[in-house]
């Protein structure tokens, strides 16, 4: 057992004013692993003046400098790579080989983008008599999630930094030794004083807190539409600015003359990216109607050759998801698609038969409409809808036919017919015949997938706020 019995203040490890502790439980074994303090509203307070008081003089730090320290706690990072990757498997499920790229390996370069990318933001420019500056927004309050709990970190605090903001950091409270990790990094880093600070706990306890702190300016979280929701009633009652991801239920779309295989393959790869338990994920692919059966027999082959199993395990390559409740809550859905009438491809509700503990979902893939249960709700798990349509303008009006509008994919043997339907589909991202991320590029949503953006200078450019100097 880690226990983990301070939290991170004002440069300092203290004792919080909570008296509880987080268990934290590994999700493959089913077994606790850690436990960590359960801090609480006076512990935010405390964090919120000790940032307040550093951003006075973090705010007037250069380029340079914050450039420096953003690089210096990458390095520090990446020397311990693989503590942080056995911490992430173990309290995420992460399969080993997957965690290493992405759940180590991107915070990382994430950091080193944030840094390289201050060059890119236009700080001053003159309109006559007008100096126009971009300056620090204020103190940040980040809330970051269990799926990818050091690169939410990373995205959240090192673009809050490289803007000369501080932070109050609420870690998720189901995985949340990545956000020590990071805090222990961060001091090493020569970060001064109160520029980042760490309080773990709950959302209702801590994350409420932070919302509505009158020192915190600005609030960033990605999480569910539910708590997104949340967060910006409570903001409103200070009048913060607040940045959220929330979530998606993204569609594949491949046209009549894309290359299936490939795109398929590439489909289900995406949306059974960490169990499923990714906010962008391909989780609707939509192919013609006249090649669905083909479809439907490429995924069931492709979704059955997963390696189900320990996630320190090399071979594996689908690991648990998260909680009992998470499995519980995906198996459910399962159930949904059968009681309505879906066909199912493969997998379904029970559990793996060579599994006798461990959170773990079979990968499961159903054929339906656009109107289905499966096809309209995030189910944050292992399961994919196949979506038959007619032609071009069917399958656009089934990708924009929902809540969300995070990410989507597009594949056609002609690159300019897919840019074409590409630019009509409304999300904040998508891929063409499966190009891979560009992390300098900006992420983020429309519609309950929310607003503001991360990665990159746009990541940055979120915490900055306009000053105009008229003479």
């Amino acid at each position: 057992m880690i226990e983990r019995d301070t939290i991170f203040i004002d440069g300092k490890w203290v004792d919080s004013a909570g008296t509880g502790t987080l268990t934290v439980v590994n999700p493959a074994t089913e077994e606790p692993i850690a436990t960590v303090p359960r801090g609480n509203a006076d512990d935010v307070d405390r964090a919120a003046r000790a940032a307040a008081r550093a951003f006075e003089s973090w705010s007037w730090s250069t380029i340079e400098e914050r450039a420096a320290v953003l690089a210096r706690l990458a390095e520090i990072l990446e020397s311990r790579a693989e503590e942080v990757t056995r911490t992430i498997v173990s309290e995420v499920g992460t399969p080993v080989g997957v965690a290493r790229r992405s759940q180590t390996a991107a915070p990382i370069e994430d950091l080193r983008i944030a840094a390289a990318s201050l060059r890119d933001i236009i700080w001053e420019e003159r309109l006559d008599n007008t100096i126009v500056r971009r300056v620090p927004a204020g103190v940040a309050g980040a809330i970051t999630p269990w799926n990818g709990p050091l690169r939410m970190i990373a995205l959240k605090a090192g673009a809050a930094i490289a803007a000369g903001c501080t932070v109050v950091l609420k870690g998720t409270e189901v995985a949340p030794l990545s956000s020590f990790l990071f805090a222990g990094a961060a001091a090493e880093a020569g970060l001064p004083e109160g520029v980042f600070n760490l309080v773990s706990g709950t959302g209702p306890e801590v994350g409420e807190a932070l919302a509505t702190h009158p020192l915190i300016d600005i609030v960033s979280l990605t999480g569910s539409v539910g708590a997104g929701s949340r967060v910006m009633e409570l903001a409103s009652r200070s009048v913060k600015r607040v940045a959220l991801e929330l979530g998606g239920k993204s569609a594949d779309i491949i046209l009549e003359d894309a290359d299936l295989e490939k795109a398929v393959i590439d489909g289900l790869g995406d949306a059974f990216r960490n169990s499923g338990q990714v906010c962008g994920g391909l989780s609707r692919i939509l192919v013609p109607r006249g090649r669905l059966a083909e479809a439907e027999e490429i995924a069931a082959a492709k979704a059955t050759g997963y390696v189900i199993g320990d996630p320190r395990d090399e071979a594996t390559t689908l690991g648990p998801v998260v909680s009992d409740v998470q499995r519980d809550r995906v198996r459910r859905y399962i159930e949904i698609g059968v009681e309505e009438g879906m066909r199912l491809v493969a997998g379904g509700p029970q559990a793996p038969g060579h599994l006798d503990r461990g959170y773990f979902v079979r990968p499961t893939v159903f054929t339906g409409d656009n109107n289905s249960t499966l096809a309209q709700e995030e189910i944050f798990g292992p399961v994919v809808v196949i979506i038959p349509f007619d032609d071009v303008d069917e399958a656009v009006a089934i990708a924009n036919d929902s809540n969300y509008g995070l990410a989507g994919a597009v594949w056609a043997a002609d690159p300019s017919l897919a840019e074409e339907v590409a630019r009509r589909v409304r999300t904040g991202r998508v891929r063409i015949n499966g190009a891979p991320i560009d992390m300098r590029a900006p992420h983020g949503g429309l519609k309950r997938s929310g607003f503001g953006r991360e990665m990159g200078r746009y990541g940055i450019e979120e915490y900055l706020e306009y000053q105009s100097l008229i003479s």
